[in-house]
């Protein structure tokens, strides 16, 4: 008997498709991604925490019903690395709020960009981060949520903090944090470096280089293709979109060759859920080593 592999697969939010059949809300998106096969969902405070601790408590019960593992993205403008004292403390504060909703959601991964350095030498926007990054991991244990892991992104400008080292480098900090490995980012910010399957080897084996095996397979993964431009990310495109990369076909065979138990979250734009079954089934015909 073939074993399986142990992925995980969900979409970033809802398929226009979900709603384009009359659902109106998240609770219901768990019984509906099903069809896909779909043991995961990331739910995004993105543009604002905007939802209440009752509907946080339904989205969870919802989600454990239908066998679901839920993550929640943190605010796109948090900033760390700020040199103004009052940004980076707000910014712990929307962690601290996204972890105190994630954790009555049931969930256990924050997905966080680290921040921008605008006008700092990178070095000194670095530090900041790193500082910050502690403080935030101290608060959520004052705050009860010690078992919430912050998933640092790679980021897709180079302009951003959250290259690939930079990340490996924060996620050391703390024997909780974990690397959220954006590949469509990484893909983006190096100009198209991730063509063959060794490309994606590369970055699985600085990974397990820098962390070690056993945390490197518990990653989180974003994935879809991208648009990008001389400055990097410009936006994430579907997989029936032509000519875009990068393509999921080479990184699937090293993840289950590999054993990874990672959680791996579909952003593409619109077709998320279907986008995230079709990972599924590169992932279900490779087999393993």
């Amino acid at each position: 008997m073939i074993k399986r592999h142990h992925l995980i697969f969900g979409p970033g939010g809802n398929s226009e498709s979900f709603y384009a059949q009359g659902h109106k809300r998240t609770v219901e998106t768990f019984a509906w991604q099903k069809q896909f096969g779909l043991k995961a969902f990331e739910y995004s405070f993105g543009r604002g925490i905007n939802i209440s601790e009752s509907t946080a408590r339904g989205i969870g019960q919802a989600a454990k019903a239908s066998g679901v593992t839920l993550s929640v993205h943190a605010p796109y403008y948090i900033n760390l690395a700020s040199n103004v004292p009052e940004t980076r403390k707000k910014s712990i504060e929307y962690i601290r709020n996204s972890a105190r909703l994630l954790n009555l959601m049931g969930g256990k991964r924050l997905v966080v960009h680290p921040g921008s350095p605008l006008r700092q030498r990178r070095e000194e926007a670095l530090a900041r981060c790193a500082q910050a990054l502690v403080q935030a991991r101290t608060a959520l244990i004052e705050d009860g949520h010690a078992a919430v892991s912050l998933a640092l992104e790679t980021m897709g400008r180079p302009s951003q903090i959250g290259t690939l080292q930079e990340i490996l480098d924060f996620v050391l900090l703390d024997l909780s944090f974990l690397p959220c490995i954006d590949f469509a980012h990484l893909h983006a910010a190096s100009g198209g470096s991730l063509g063959e399957e060794k490309d994606f080897a590369d970055v699985l084996d600085q990974v397990e280089t820098r962390l070690g095996p056993e945390r490197s397979k518990r990653m989180h993964i974003h994935f879809s293709k991208v648009e990008y431009g001389p400055k990097g990310e410009l936006r994430h495109r579907v997989f029936s979109d032509e000519g875009f990369g990068p393509d999921f076909a080479p990184l699937a065979r090293l993840l289950v060759q590999r054993d990874y138990r990672a959680t791996i979250i579909c952003e593409s734009r619109g077709t998320m859920a279907e986008d995230a079954a079709q990972m599924l089934r590169m992932a279900d015909t490779v087999l393993p080593d």
